[in-house]
């Protein structure tokens, strides 16, 4: 059987857990404890090692989602679950001080899977912001990081068609660099 790795990543409170719960075919396997962070998100609880939950592609794939912790003390999990991922749906609040700049920090963290897989970000909570500030955080994202085609999406994290578009998107990229990595390693030659 073919396994493919995606990772959920981005701040505590961005959905992470509620968007693996839409996806998944299998009860969500989570790690929450008590919220001892109540200044970063006024949640009662938050996850501490991962969430995980399962899709089965066909008989033959599955697509194992994971879900690691929003709070920085935990990034040791980031990186364990991240060595076999392809790629990584990025959750950022789009109600939060500065989405952009969260947003691109966590690009930078998990930039290994970008080059290797790809990221999509999906701004959370985005009917709570003017619709004109989505398109300002794309451009601004753009114009940050100008030599990184990420694609970016306004989502519901409970929504099961929303996270399936995400989803969707991060695969095509994901089999675009392994379709032409090979071109690009002969033409390296």
């Amino acid at each position: 059987m073919s396994e493919h790795v995606i990772l959920f990543a981005g701040p505590m409170g961005a959905g992470k857990t509620t968007a693996i719960r839409a996806l998944s075919e299998i009860e969500v396997v989570s790690t929450e404890a008590a919220n001892s962070d109540q200044a970063a998100s006024a949640k009662a609880t938050t996850t501490v090692a991962l969430d995980y939950g399962e899709i089965s592609v066909n008989d033959a794939e599955k697509v194992r989602l994971y879900g690691v912790p929003g709070q920085k003390r935990f990034d040791f999990m980031w990186k364990i679950l991240a060595e076999r991922a392809e790629g990584v749906i990025l959750l950022v609040n789009a109600d939060a001080d500065n989405p952009v700049a969260t947003a691109i920090e966590y690009v930078k963290e998990f930039f290994a899977l970008y080059e290797r897989g790809g990221i999509v970000i999906g701004f959370t909570r985005a009917d709570l912001v003017p619709n004109a500030l989505i398109e300002e955080y794309a451009n601004a994202l753009a114009d940050e990081m100008s030599d990184v085609m990420i694609p970016v999406f306004t989502v519901d994290g409970r929504s099961n068609a929303d996270m399936t578009v995400l989803l969707m998107t991060l695969v095509a990229n994901v089999e675009l660099k392994q379709a032409i990595a090979p071109a690009l390693s002969r033409r390296a030659r």
